[in-house]
């Protein structure tokens, strides 16, 4: 399955963070389960999984983690297998790695337990499998264009070539595009990873240097969800999209 197109049906979702930015909601509970649009968060990714045709997520915890495990517990599609992290945070990079025996041989997606968006006219994971190609991927990322996200006003993290490849925002400059938490990777970019906590951008820059990270423009909204207020603006903004 490492060739042109790939259906995963294993997911890697990243639910361990501390949710710093998203106090005082974090304070008790996980930033999984802070509620938007009337669903905790990491439900959100779940549900996209589920209709993506993932059979097993994998969903790794620590902060606040026995409410998380009980919440998920009751989730039949797709399956919930909990990477236990109570003990020590390995940060998402680290964390995708000690969950690298349950997710398998084969590419799979990796979520952000906090990227929400409004589809547009057609799924965006599957979008994503359709393009991707092992033959030149390492990783291929959900990009959101910088303009019309909503809650977000950074100075992107990407920009892209004609043909889908990335390269790191120039220092002092702003790129078009930032990475919307939501990937397929290839497992063999963790060969060789250090042991312990490490980040995501780790492998996102080995990709870069072997001209293996590419991306894909998203359909419809990113929503930002990273501090109480965007939280809010998420809200109204999946309420309009309803309306």
């Amino acid at each position: 399955m490492a060739d042109a197109g790939v259906r995963p049906r294993t997911a890697m979702v990243l639910a361990a963070g501390l949710g710093l930015r998203m106090r005082p909601l974090t304070l008790s509970l996980p930033k999984a389960l802070v509620p938007v649009a009337g669903r905790p968060l990491i439900d959100h990714s779940l549900d996209r999984l589920a209709l993506a045709g993932v059979t097993t997520a994998v969903v790794n915890v620590h902060h606040f983690a026995d409410p998380l495990v009980a919440h998920l517990a009751r989730r039949k599609n797709p399956k919930v297998v909990i990477s236990d992290e109570r003990d020590r945070l390995l940060e998402t990079g680290g964390g995708i790695a000690k969950a690298l025996p349950l997710l398998g041989k084969d590419p799979f997606y990796v979520l952000n337990s906090d990227s929400i968006w409004i589809e547009g006219p057609r799924s965006n994971l599957a979008r994503l499998a359709e393009a991707w190609d092992g033959t030149r991927m390492s990783a291929l990322l959900m990009l959101a264009a910088t303009v019309v996200s909503v809650g977000y006003s950074g100075a992107g993290d990407f920009t892209m070539d004609a043909t889908g490849r990335l390269l790191r925002r120039e220092e002092r400059k702003v790129a078009p595009f930032v990475y919307a938490g939501v990937a397929i990777v290839d497992p063999r970019l963790f060969a060789g990873v250090p042991e312990g906590p490490f980040s995501f951008n780790l492998l996102f820059d080995r990709a870069i240097e072997a001209e293996r990270l590419y991306g894909m423009r998203m359909d419809g909204t990113w929503l930002h969800v990273g501090t109480p207020e965007a939280v809010a603006d998420a809200d109204r903004s999946v309420a309009a999209s309803a309306a």
